[in-house]
């Protein structure tokens, strides 16, 4: 299938690791040239090796923290004219209403939920100008799930799918698409982490931690990739039908 997006021009945050590589392949793959914004330059060089090794695509990197709304602005001013937004940048630690203090809970939502704002109210205008474009918004599963343990990141998540859902009727007349995708459990770094440590207390063996079971309908934690493949999709021609729309990944 072809999603007509070749020549095209994303900007995908977080995008050195996990869900953000991931779909900076998946946008790769049909042709859309890349711009990667992280915090590291390491990281993001590798993941610039690798796009660039298997695609003809351009891959610009920007090793930038964009918890600063100034960086973020200046992220802006140097990618230019976008065809793709995606914010993946964050990741907002665990822990109940009494265990987060309130430093803890503004730096997280200032990296995820308001740099996810920012960055759309910069980009947002500009798109509306060009008369296309779209904003995909990886927010969780979480923003759905009563939570109270992840509390800070359930309720960051449920404000986004909000968001996401307004921004998208507001472009809806003006050829601006939003998509708001929700991962539930995913195979990136800090989650495999996680289960290897699982995997060492209840089985003795932190290899055998593809052996535990998820809380999803499959039975599995997704893979990056098949996150990524959404995002492809729906940033597409494929689905300009849709907007404001909120995919539950389960």
């Amino acid at each position: 299938m072809d999603l007509n997006l070749n020549g095209k021009w994303a900007l995908v945050t977080g995008g050195s690791k996990g869900i953000g590589l991931a779909s900076a392949k998946a946008l790769a793959a049909e042709g859309v040239n890349i711009h990667l914004a992280s915090r590291t330059a390491e990281d993001l060089e590798k993941a610039k090796e690798d796009i660039g090794g298997r695609y003809n695509v351009a891959v610009e990197t920007h090793a930038v923290d964009l918890s600063d709304a100034d960086k973020r602005k200046g992220l802006v001013d140097d990618v230019g004219a976008l065809d793709i937004l995606v914010n993946n940048a964050g990741a907002i630690p665990g822990g109940s209403i009494t265990d987060l203090t309130d430093e803890v809970w503004r730096d997280a939502w200032e990296l995820k939920i308001f740099g996810y704002i920012h960055m759309s109210r910069m980009i947002f205008p500009v798109m509306c100008e060009q008369g296309h474009g779209v904003i995909v918004n990886i927010a969780g599963i979480a923003g759905r799930l009563p939570m109270p343990d992840y509390i800070a990141g359930a309720t960051g998540n449920a404000a986004m799918i909000n968001f996401s859902r307004s921004l998208g009727v507001a472009g809806a007349d003006k050829g601006v698409r939003v998509i708001c995708i929700n991962p539930g459990p995913t195979l990136t770094d800090r989650l495999i982490y996680l289960r290897r440590l699982t995997a060492e207390k209840e089985l003795g063996d932190p290899e055998r931690h593809g052996e535990l079971p998820a809380a999803t309908r499959i039975g599995r934690p997704a893979e990056p990739e098949e996150v990524g493949d959404l995002v492809a999709f729906f940033a597409s021609e494929r689905a300009k039908f849709m907007t404001g729309t909120v995919i539950d990944m389960e």
